[in-house]
């Protein structure tokens, strides 16, 4: 089965942030869905190897920053392609302390904070509920960045650890 038509689902481009005590992550992710707004709810996919799954799993907190359409692939892959067991991603980058973990700021069209209720594992991944504790528009009028763009425009990749990455698709 040529999964491709998976692409055509609708998926944005965001950076999921959380901490372990002192210590502070985040990675790219592009499964993130509004469940319920009344208390607003959301859901994430995120790989059980990330750093960032560890530091949900520990601390039941995450942050979720919509990213702008413009946003570099540079940007992208500070967050994308290297692991936080081998670096500080938010080396340079602009981010404020949230009610309880780091929120990306830098090219962000908004972002929320939510505290994990509940989490399913589906193998690879689990998937965190989180009820929204707080959230922000910080660049009103200004596109997001789907994932069709950052693959179609931008011509980027997913790396093995992302939930829709497809395998034909490695060419590093």
């Amino acid at each position: 089965m040529n999964q491709e038509f998976l692409r055509k689902l609708g998926y944005g481009m965001y950076v999921v942030a959380s901490k372990k005590g002192e210590l502070i992550n985040g990675q790219i992710a592009n499964a993130v869905i509004q469940v319920t707004a009344q208390p607003a709810t959301i859901a994430i996919s995120i790989n059980r190897g990330n750093l960032t799954h560890d530091y949900i799993s520990s601390s039941k907190i995450f942050s979720v920053s919509t990213l702008e359409k413009e946003t570099p692939l540079r940007f992208i892959g500070q967050f994308g392609f290297k692991s936080g067991r081998d670096g500080d991603k938010f080396a340079g980058i602009k981010y404020k302390a949230g009610a309880g973990c780091p929120v990306v700021l830098e090219h962000a069209v908004s972002y929320l904070e939510a505290k994990v209720v509940s989490s399913l594992d589906v193998g690879t991944h689990t998937i965190f509920i989180g009820e929204v504790q707080a959230g922000e528009i910080l660049l009103d009028g200004v596109e997001t960045m789907t994932y069709a763009y950052y693959h179609d425009v931008k011509r980027g990749t997913s790396p093995a650890s992302a939930p829709t990455y497809l395998q034909q698709e490695d060419k590093r």
